[in-house]
């Protein structure tokens, strides 16, 4: 059992900023990549930002140069730092992990967080 757990989503004024912070816990032995999706009311599911083991990065376009997407390995944590942040930007985040390996050596595909709000007001 692995499980996702986002924090420090809030509100914040257009030009704000917020850290987003999203640990992994269970029987991990590794993950593979780690990203951020968010979803706005009425509009699907996009990807944000996505990191790699190894620390390779992208970004959707609308986020580039703002945001900044970052992993602690030993800790099983990535983070989103926002920047510039604006109304647009009001969605559900919610963090994934593509590729759990397990301490028994399993796999486990597709894990989701439950998601944090974040609220740009203009």
């Amino acid at each position: 059992q692995v499980q996702l757990v986002e924090s420090g989503g809030g509100l914040v004024q257009a030009g704000g900023s917020l850290r987003l912070s999203c640990a992994a816990s269970g029987s991990i032995f590794s993950i593979n990549a780690m990203g951020w999706y968010r979803q706005a009311p009425g509009k699907q599911r996009e990807l944000v930002a996505a990191i790699t083991s190894g620390g390779s990065t992208n970004y959707a376009d609308s986020v580039k140069g703002r945001f900044t997407i970052s992993r602690d390995n030993a800790k099983n944590t990535v983070y989103l730092q926002m920047n510039s942040l604006k109304p647009e930007d009001t969605a559900v985040y919610y963090c994934n992990a593509d590729k759990v390996t397990t301490t028994n050596r399993s796999y486990i595909y597709g894990c989701w967080g439950q998601g944090t709000q974040v609220t740009v007001s203009s």
